[in-house]
């Protein structure tokens, strides 16, 4: 089995482009794959291999200046969940586009696990889904709101245009595994919304701990890898992704008339032009051949965060 671990950690990395090259090289030397996105803010991604490999990473991070603390998520995979390995620099490790947004300044409430559904439950309490709409799709917590963003960089736009819905309510907020809710909460916070609270680890930790019969979440969780969708116990789901869109749908999506293997999906078939169908099924073309090589094709891989 491959071991995933989903981690993030906010912390002052006055030179991240330092921390790049041994951080790839020791990644590559392990085996170990997927994404690391660091910035001046701190350090986020997923990662997968053997345990011994991503043992010998997380050991890596936790030495970098504040990381000690480090949290992470486990989970498994059959095969390896991504293509290849990839460390990149950014100006967030999480983008919200609010310049001064610092979770390490301030920060909502952190609500664990075995406590989330009784605080979601209170009539006084709002509960907002900070992900994609993408994700919200397939799977969130009964009665929580969905803002309908294409990207998290929407959501400071959605606040203002909607922060009227929630006067006088406690505002509760979850996210896949935890990062978007730091920016989130921070974010309203500093726009001065009193009771913000999140819940930690996000869904995944959730799943991970809440048995199915006590469970307020309904349907999967997207994840970021080829896994595609976890639910409740971190059981792998059906769902594929469509190659174009990278959005997730289930096998029997793969009948509707819409659907073209790596070209188009039911969701995306009027997003694209005949260029870039053109492109798609070139692309598709060259996965087909490295499969048949016994090869991976990076055009294969899921989608990043």
């Amino acid at each position: 089995m491959i071991t995933v671990a989903a981690l993030y950690q906010f912390t002052a990395f006055p030179d991240p482009a330092s921390l790049r090259g041994p951080l790839l090289s020791l990644c590559e030397a392990e085996g170990v794959k997927g994404t690391l996105l660091l910035a001046g803010e701190g350090i986020n991604g997923t990662i997968a291999g053997s345990r011994a490999g991503i043992d010998a990473v997380l050991a890596h991070i936790r030495a970098l200046p504040g990381c000690a603390g480090l949290e992470w998520k486990e989970s498994s995979a059959e095969a390896m969940p991504f293509g290849r390995m990839k460390v990149r620099l950014k100006r967030e490790i999480v983008t919200m586009g609010v310049p001064g947004t610092d979770p390490r300044a301030i920060v909502g409430t952190y609500v664990e696990p075995a406590d989330w559904n009784d605080l979601i439950s209170a009539p006084d309490v709002a509960v907002i889904d900070t992900r994609n709409d993408y994700e919200v799709a397939i799977g969130t917590f009964r009665g929580a709101v969905d803002p309908e963003t294409e990207s998290f960089r929407d959501f400071p736009a959605w606040w203002a245009a909607n922060k009227d819905r929630f006067h006088n309510k406690r505002i509760a907020m979850f996210c896949t595994g935890g990062i978007r809710c730091e920016k989130s909460t921070a974010f309203l916070k500093a726009q001065g919304v009193d009771e913000v609270y999140h819940l930690k680890g996000g869904i995944l930790k959730y799943l991970e701990e809440v048995a199915e019969g006590e469970s307020l979440w309904d349907g999967g969780c997207f994840v970021f890898d080829e896994r595609v969708a976890v639910g409740h116990g971190l059981e792998v789901l059906p769902h594929e992704l469509c190659r174009a869109c990278r959005r997730p749908i289930l096998p029997e999506d793969r009948a509707r008339p819409e659907y073209e293997e790596g070209v188009q999906c039911h969701l995306c078939v009027a997003e694209y032009s005949e260029d870039d169908r053109a492109r798609f099924r070139e692309r598709q073309r060259q996965v087909k051949l490295a499969e048949a090589r016994g090869a991976a094709h990076v055009g294969a891989v899921a989608r990043g965060e």
